[in-house]
């Protein structure tokens, strides 16, 4: 098969970012088939450009996966409008370069931003090929939970592509079961909806991993470091982060430790100095390459997102790869994930907004290093069981099939 996939915030293992679909294009290359990435020329994380050279369209061979980078403004952390122009402009320029792809079997959109998912739309329609819609967040449920979108009339309309999309959907993947119960409640039949989680690397997060020379290059040779790593965005609620560390000023042994960036980066370290927290450390973005052993350096790993309906329905994957590395989460998100978490006894559950609560079971978990390491043990069993990204694949490998009818 030839599989062609746009999606906006595709990066590789040297890159801050997701890296499932670049995993899955390796798969894919091993397993004889093709997947082809349109994807943009900006990182998603950092907002900077990603390759040089001109071009309204770049291709690059990454580890024998075929990467078309389409052109985007870098405007993504201006604001809500400039990010909106760069969704809208990469849209257009992902249509041109899929359009060099004419021997694919399928186009694959994934989504949010719905805009990219509309390329691919758009695409498929044009090659004339089926078209298979990633869910992987819901759009646009999830910006009007946060109150991004206000206006009744753009969340008519808003509504009305997300509606547009699943009836024009040759199939739809998601990757959390809250999804699908979702979706079937916007009037598409059950059976057009596959559910496959992401779950994560096992041999690439794995509790064997050495995190000493991170700790190192922090200077936190003997600290209980917490760590948060990921987006730095109005989803995730770092804002009850440093309040927590505020109210654990005090406790000289615990440091909180970010990694990733993002749209509230900036902002986030403005009032992080205006706190004048001693015990916090922004790390910087950090590539897919050096996340096992920041993971690895941790003692504890921080999940936490806004309190909305909307992300009760997500399954995050920062949680997958927490647990594959043995390490015990303090979870802020209720729904779906908390679920997984206490079905695994890997982590303890904090109602989200709550920083003195948070603070206070950090405060606990750290003074009881018995206990952490239980919680890593019994996290990394459940997660073998149940969320081998290998299993994943190859159940992604078979909905593809069926899509391209092979």
């Amino acid at each position: 098969m030839k599989i062609l996939l746009v999606n906006q915030a595709f990066v590789s293992f040297d890159e801050p970012g997701f890296t499932r679909h670049f995993e899955m294009a390796k798969y894919m290359r091993e397993r004889g088939h093709e997947m082809v990435i349109v994807a943009s020329d900006v990182n998603y994380q950092t907002g900077a450009r990603i390759v040089d050279g001109d071009g309204f369209i770049i291709e690059q061979s990454i580890e024998g996966v075929r990467v078309l980078r389409a052109f985007m403004l870098p405007s993504l952390h201006r604001n809500y409008f400039w990010r909106i122009v760069s969704f809208v402009g990469f849209m257009f320029s992902a249509v041109a370069a899929s359009l060099k792809v004419k021997d694919a079997d399928f186009v694959m959109g994934t989504s949010p931003p719905i805009f990219q998912a509309f390329a691919a739309w758009m695409a498929a329609f044009l090659l004339r090929k089926p078209f298979l819609f990633e869910v992987r967040d819901l759009w646009p449920q999830f910006a009007i939970d946060m109150k991004v979108i206000k206006n009744p009339v753009v969340i008519f309309l808003a509504h009305a592509v997300e509606k547009f999309l699943y009836n024009r959907a040759t199939h739809i993947l998601v990757n959390s079961p809250a999804y699908k119960p979702y979706i079937v409640g916007r009037g598409i039949p059950a059976g057009k909806i596959t559910f496959i989680p992401y779950g994560t690397d096992l041999s690439m997060f794995t509790p064997e991993v050495d995190g000493s020379s991170v700790r190192r290059e922090l200077g936190l040779d003997d600290k209980f470091i917490v760590l948060y790593a990921g987006a730095m965005g109005q989803a995730n609620d770092i804002y009850t982060l440093l309040r927590a560390a505020d109210r654990l000023r005090d406790e000289t042994q615990i440091h909180f430790v970010l990694f990733g960036d993002g749209k509230e980066g900036a902002n986030l370290r403005a009032e992080a100095d205006r706190l004048r927290l001693p015990n916090l450390t922004f790390a910087g973005a950090a590539p897919k390459t050096k996340m096992p052993a920041v993971v690895a350096a941790s003692d504890l790993c921080l999940a936490i997102l806004q309190d909305i309906p909307g992300f009760r329905m997500t399954y995050p994957n920062k949680v997958f790869d927490h647990m594959a590395a043995g390490r015990a989460t303090v979870l802020v998100i209720d729904g779906v994930i908390r679920e997984v978490i206490e079905a695994s006894g890997g982590g303890v559950y904090i109602p989200p907004a709550d920083d003195e609560r948070l603070a206070q079971v950090i405060r606990d978990i750290a003074s009881d290093p018995a206990r952490v390491r239980q919680m890593g043990r019994q996290a990394r069993d459940y997660l073998v069981k149940n969320f081998d990204r290998r299993d994943k694949l190859e159940e992604t490998l078979e909905l593809f099939r069926r899509v391209a009818k092979k």
